[in-house]
């Protein structure tokens, strides 16, 4: 009888112990859960930018971006900011972006961000630029933590700010590698063309001028895909060319034109005299009938990394090399 109530005796201890081992393991779960939270929420990160240094807390979630390379640019880490600008065309929201934006708040045009509305949203985040907003970069700092960039067109900087901002340094990364793989890819590609590396330019029509994006976003993208300047500007450190007259046209001159223009009647009135015009008809590129029209959308106003993979998509569905 003794050694029966010695084995239950030491059974009930025993069952004791492991259920208390359990509760401590589980305990240790829940309490570890809870401090990889609190850790998360509490993080302090310090980005250093253009216009001075910002001090961020944890992963920011409301966000507002204030030029349309940042906005196409963040939807890329997974995140839907809740304030955007203003599109330039296709107004309010791009084309290609309006299912993934459905919803937000328009908070102004890009050159004229809302205050009241952006305070409106109580962000934890702003993404700006110093070409756009350097005036009012104190009065957003006062709304909410806010990220400079140089510019709104370098898909470099833009990429790696945001990664940093939100805590996705690896992410950016990542999109920055695979744009680096693809661009390596191309040019592996285009190489195999016995009259690369072409001259290329970017021109743009207006009602009463023409343009030159010698660099840019998407002649940057160019340069950086191997191709030349436009033969009479190279070496010159260009960046938009304004042509006020017909008498300047030859600066065009060059293998390739890529070309867009508003659909306007005075915008299509100056083409029409422009392509006419004696010194038009002599450059190279319309002479081996080379003159390209693309999406202005992609190639020159949403300034994301998503419209630099979507331009790279035109060049190479235009040479006919398989991505």
């Amino acid at each position: 009888m003794n050694k029966k109530i010695s084995v239950l005796l030491f059974s009930i201890i025993a069952t004791i112990a492991i259920l208390a081992a359990c509760g401590n393991t589980e305990e240790k779960k829940v309490n570890s859960a809870s401090a990889e939270k609190e850790t998360a929420t509490s993080e302090t990160r310090v980005i250093e930018h253009v216009l001075g240094t910002t001090t961020i807390k944890g992963t920011p979630k409301k966000i507002v971006t204030l030029y349309q390379g940042a906005t196409d640019t963040l939807l890329e880490f997974g995140v839907k900011p809740i304030g955007v600008v203003e599109s330039w065309a296709e107004q309010p929201i791009y084309e290609y972006l309006r299912s993934d934006l459905e919803g937000v708040t328009i908070v102004g045009l890009e050159t004229q961000p809302n205050l009241e509305e952006i305070a409106a949203l109580k962000p934890d985040l702003i993404i700006a630029s110093q070409v756009r907003h350097e005036e009012i970069y104190g009065q957003l700092s006062q709304i909410a933590p806010t990220v400079v960039s140089a510019s709104v067109d370098d898909i470099y900087e833009t990429t790696s700010l945001i990664g940093q901002a939100i805590g996705q340094e690896d992410q950016a990364g990542k999109l920055l590698s695979d744009w680096e793989s693809r661009v390596a890819d191309f040019k592996e590609k285009i190489a195999t063309n016995e009259n690369y590396p072409f001259s290329v330019a970017v021109t743009n029509y207006r009602a009463d001028h023409a343009r030159i994006y010698v660099q840019g976003f998407a002649g940057s993208i160019l340069q950086e895909l191997g191709f030349k300047e436009p033969k009479n500007l190279q070496g010159q450190n260009l960046e938009i060319v304004k042509l006020n007259d017909k008498e300047t046209i030859s600066q065009m001159n060059a293998d390739i034109i890529f070309q867009f223009m508003e659909d306007d009647a005075a915008v299509k009135k100056t083409y029409k005299e422009w392509s006419e015009h004696p010194l038009y008809l002599s450059l190279d590129a319309v002479k081996n009938e080379q003159v390209f029209t693309v999406n202005e959308i992609v190639w020159n106003l949403a300034g994301g990394i998503q419209a630099a993979n979507l331009m790279l998509d035109d060049l190479y569905t235009h040479f006919k090399l398989e991505k």
